[in-house]
């Protein structure tokens, strides 16, 4: 193994400190990666691999770089596909440095530590989240958004599945752990969410930041934050002087829905393409700015429990429905506010720029009117909102004193301060305009005395201020007149003493300008860092007041109701309807459905063929509930409700391929996990549960899973079933009803109704449904026949047994079904002249005669049997 040089051997002590990261290791105008970095970077961002020599002749080790001014690129790809970067830098002049100049890395840049680029979405958070695994079985659960903050922390008591639903509701992109966490954990919850893992050992809030948890009483609350800071401070190494004070919340103080029922109620994506649009948060973002869309997602995925705290935000919707020129000024102020919690996020880090100012001092103009604009509202909740806004006027006087309209990206280039904000800069700028002026008097005045119409008084950065005279006109010049310095082919270029005079003086004022302005901005930058606080208090309530226009807008615009709330456990919905598919369908396509709920229809057993809509129904109710626990109008007529403390959903069929888990083994863990925290305050919703296996195994399960939520929870449940054999529960739960979904076959083909209504259906239609789905002819004809066949199949003893011994609630049901098909069997026992009857009433065609033809028609065949 041949020596390496000093430079690789630096290279390598770094990379050992950041392992799990591409090491960017400066060297000149590129950003250089090494090793299996080299090889991996090179794949991931399709750019060429090289070598490099070690020092022995033949030995070269694998590199590849990137320029560093379009880095940023580079680095943004590698942090979306989930990578960390460690950017390294020259610390010492290279000039000045003895032997291998010194580097350091400056920064860890992660998925959940990242600033700005493609990966911030505008409406999300970017939480970092860290996870502290107690000894008693409870888990910590710290989060942070840098680009916003925001900091909140809890304790979690039920199990790790719960962390990983929690770690899925925040969105989180990166989670913390302890270096001993096990490794069985880890790969539960990266089998289920894509999450950048990191590992931080300190469990202490850096000094720094001990005034972040100052309201926290509880250890794990402290150590929990702790290691979240830790990690944040070694990794970050720069201000971190925007982090608000965490915030301690109880999962208990919000409904609780789980990862898969998120996922099937499709709150803020949907499940086959993971887009927001046509998810209920798609529905619902008619927000003007992006701190009200972070707001609105953090809402819905957090419905609230204390009615007192819904009924505020019902009322301001209201009011807002009611004042619709108070809402249209509030939302036409709203659109001039800018990200006022990034913009925060960014002054304490240092890298705001002067137009991002602009557009906060462009905000802060904007909060006089907004606050005036609520009060004349009249609402005691918008009246809380505003009240104590503090609007920054101190903050405001100097950004409007200071900054121009419209100054460049660059904060080194000038263009940036207001004249009259800083004398010297002024005094630096009268010399720069007055000495640009004399070079154009001089100009006119070398040309009247020359007579040469041409010449012109020139600059460049390498020679200065010139006078330039084409050589054609070179005759006309007066000898000795000007000093050469410069010669072109074409041209001559000329110094004068005055001229070089008047040039020290215009570019030492143009130098001076540049460094002044960026010093004066700089200081600007840092007076902002004292109002980092008050500005994200404003953006709260700004953010709140975007939220519930927006749910006002979008309440007016689909014929939203103000939902009520009662403490009897009852549902009394008018005229219910599924709010996305209310909106996708054109209008007047969508059939609205009453659900009605109490003590004696705690379950509700939905039969009806398939794609008749009884998985709309059951998210129907769901969405409802969620809408009306966040505070905003729901779809419907009338609306009475209890307050669900959760929601649970088994609908639809999935693999878990990632833990070898079947469609089957899925759907038995959902309503595991349903029927084991469920109480009678939730809400379940279980879809076609069983069909994953034998026709008895299912259908026992289906059966024992309906009995246990009769007798054990209580919790009103909608279950959606093809098992038709179970409407006989309806005989043996008191608290369950049969319901369908009804549906009506006109010449061969089934035409769906999408109207719920109480009773059973008599079947599913599948071949129906599958001939609508334009099987074969050939498929849906031999269909038709094997499942006459099956109709009139003699029941052996071995099935009877089964159905014996497995169902015995439905022993009476399935000898009925028997009895029945021993009659068509064997001809059954009428006589002829009654059969003749019965044929007759078979053929009547009842969809094409008149109720009057029906009657005569029925009176005509009672008569006969009378004979």
């Amino acid at each position: 193994m041949a020596e390496h040089t000093p430079m690789i051997k630096q290279y390598l002590t770094i990379k050992a400190q950041y392992k799990d990261a591409f090491l960017f290791f400066r060297l000149g105008d590129f950003y250089e990666l090494f090793f299996d970095d080299a090889k991996k970077a090179s794949q991931e961002l399709e750019i060429t691999l090289t070598s490099r020599g070690t020092g022995a002749e033949k030995e070269r080790i694998p590199m590849c770089g990137v320029p560093y001014h379009s880095a940023e690129a580079y680095i943004q790809q590698l942090i979306e596909k989930g990578y960390k970067v460690a950017i390294c830098e020259q610390t010492e002049d290279p000039r000045q440095a003895k032997g291998v100049v010194k580097r350091e890395v400056v920064k860890l840049i992660t998925p959940g530590t990242v600033m700005e680029g493609k990966v911030i979405q505008e409406k999300e958070n970017n939480f970092i989240a860290s996870v502290t695994d107690f000894s008693d079985e409870t888990y910590g659960f710290a989060m942070t958004d840098l680009t916003t903050g925001q900091s909140y922390v809890t304790v979690l008591q039920d199990s790790w599945q719960e962390v990983i639903n929690e770690v899925a509701t925040t969105g989180a992109k990166e989670v913390i752990f302890a270096p001993n966490i096990l490794e069985e954990k880890l790969t539960q919850m990266t089998q289920q969410l894509q999450v950048t893992v990191s590992y931080e050992e300190s469990v202490e809030p850096p000094e720094g930041l001990l005034n972040l948890c100052n309201d926290l009483g509880q250890q794990k609350l402290i150590v929990t934050f702790g290691r979240l800071c830790a990690y944040l401070v070694r990794t970050q190494k720069r201000s971190l002087d925007h982090l608000q004070p965490v915030v301690y919340y109880s999962p208990t103080d919000f409904m609780r829905i789980d990862l898969h029922s998120k996922r099937n109620l499709e709150l803020v994506e949907t499940i086959r393409e993971k887009k927001k649009k046509g998810s209920l948060l798609w529905l619902l973002d008619k927000t003007v700015t992006a701190m009200g869309g972070r707001l609105l997602k953090y809402w819905l995925e957090r419905p609230l429990l204390n009615q007192g705290k819904i009924e505020n935000r019902l009322s301001m919707v209201e009011t807002l429905i009611d004042e619709y020129f108070g809402r249209e000024e509030l939302r036409e102020l709203l659109k001039e506010v800018y990200d006022l919690e990034r913009l925060a996020g960014k002054v304490a880090y240092g890298n705001v720029n002067a137009r991002e100012l602009v557009q906060l001092r462009r905000s802060l103009q904007q909060i006089p009117n907004i606050i005036t604009t609520v009060q004349n509202l009249n609402n005691r909740y918008g009246d809380t909102l505003v009240n104590d806004i503090d609007t920054c006027e101190d903050l405001l006087l100097m950004l409007e004193s200071s900054l121009k309209e419209n100054p460049p990206i660059s904060i080194k280039d000038g263009g940036i301060i207001s004249d009259g904000y800083n004398e010297q800069l002024d005094q630096y700028r009268d010399a720069s305009r007055n000495g640009k002026s004399w070079l154009a008097q001089l100009e006119q005045k070398e040309r009247e005395a020359t007579g040469i119409r041409s010449l012109k008084v020139g600059y460049n950065k390498v020679f200065g201020y010139y006078i330039e005279v084409t050589r054609a006109n070179l005759v006309h010049l007066e000898e000795g007149r000007y000093e050469r310095k410069q010669t072109l082919s074409n041209a001559e270029r000329f110094i004068t003493p005055e001229l070089k005079e008047k040039e020290a003086l215009i570019l030492e004022a143009e130098d001076k300008i540049e460094q002044l302005e960026y010093d004066l901005f700089i200081q600007i930058r840092e007076n902002v860092k004292g109002y980092i606080a008050k500005l994200q208090d404003v953006a709260q309530k700004i953010s709140e007041l975007d939220v519930l226009q927006s749910f006002a807008l979008v309440s007016e615009e689909n014929r939203y109701t103000k939902p009520k709330f009662n403490d009897e456990r009852h549902i009394s919905i008018a005229e219910g309807r599924h709010p996305v598919v209310e909106k996708v369908l054109s209008s007047g396509e969508y059939v609205a459905n009453d659900v009605i709920m109490n003590e004696e229809r705690e379950i509700l057993l939905i039969t009806g063929p398939n794609m008749a809509g009884k998985s709309t129904y059951m998210r129907q109710l769901a969405l409802i509930s969620v809408l009306a626990q966040v505070g905003c109008y729901v779809p419907a007529n009338s609306v009475d409700l209890p307050i669900f403390d959760q929601i649970f959903t088994r609908i639809g069929a999935a693999d878990d391929l990632a833990s070898g888990q079947s469609t089957f083994m899925v759907e038995m863990l959902e309503t595991k996990n349903a029927i084991a925290k469920a109480t009678e305050r939730s809400l379940i919703l279980l879809d076609e549960i069983g069909r994953g296996t034998s026709t008895y195994d299912g259908m026992a399960l289906a059966q024992a899973i309906v009995e246990y939520i009769h007798h054990e929870i209580s919790a009103k449940t909608l279950f959606s079933t093809h098992y038709h054999e179970l409407t006989a529960l309806e005989q043996e739960l008191p608290a369950l009803k049969n319901v369908h979904v009804s549906a009506v076959e006109e010449d061969g083909k089934v035409v769906f109704l999408h109207k719920v209504v109480d009773g059973q259906a008599d079947k599913s239609y599948g071949i129906h449904v599958a001939q609508l789905a334009n099987l074969p002819e050939q498929v849906i004809s031999r269909a038709k026949t094997i499942l006459t066949t099956l109709e009139n199949q003699p029941v052996t003893e071995k099935e009877r047994t089964v159905v014996a011994n497995e169902a015995p609630v439905q022993l009476n049901l399935f000898n009925e079904t028997i009895e029945s098909k021993q009659k068509k069997q064997t001809g059954s026992n009428l006589s002829d002249h009654e059969q003749k009857v019965v044929s007759s009433l078979k053929k009547l065609d009842i969809l094409n005669i008149t109720p009057i033809e029906a009657i005569q028609k029925l009176n005509e065949l009672q008569k006969k049997l009378k004979e």
